[in-house]
């Protein structure tokens, strides 16, 4: 099989986000909270550290929903009937990306709030 061109791997990824976007509710949420992440980094100044780590973990929590997606998609494709072993596997595939999200909000908080309490102080 012939290797796609990278304009046309790159069109494919984008698709990919594309679809995580239009079908899919946690994504879209997720995307949300990425944003409002974006705003806060440059309304509270985060320095470049703090910037990094929200945005890692942002980028963790949408990884992880789009494996978990791409895993509960495949799994219905291969048995698309209820079986409690791919059950199994869609509850394991949500839980990594439940981990991130809690994370993700432990380190929003421990950056947050050091920028809030001094916001607030002035």
């Amino acid at each position: 099989m012939r290797k796609p061109s990278l304009y046309k791997s790159f069109f494919n990824a984008f698709r990919g986000i594309f679809l995580m976007l239009k079908n899919e509710r946690n994504f879209q949420i997720e995307a949300a909270a990425f944003f409002i992440n974006l705003f806060l980094i440059f309304y509270l100044k985060l320095t470049t550290i703090d910037a990094i780590l929200i945005l890692v973990v942002c980028f963790g929590v949408l990884s992880a929903e789009i494996f978990n997606t791409a895993i509960e998609k495949l799994c219905d494709f291969i048995h698309p009937e209820f079986d409690k072993r791919i059950g199994f596997i869609k509850d394991i595939s949500a839980g990594a990306a439940f981990l991130m999200t809690v994370l993700s909000i432990v380190v929003g908080i421990l950056i947050y709030s050091k920028y809030i309490s001094l916001k607030l102080n002035f």
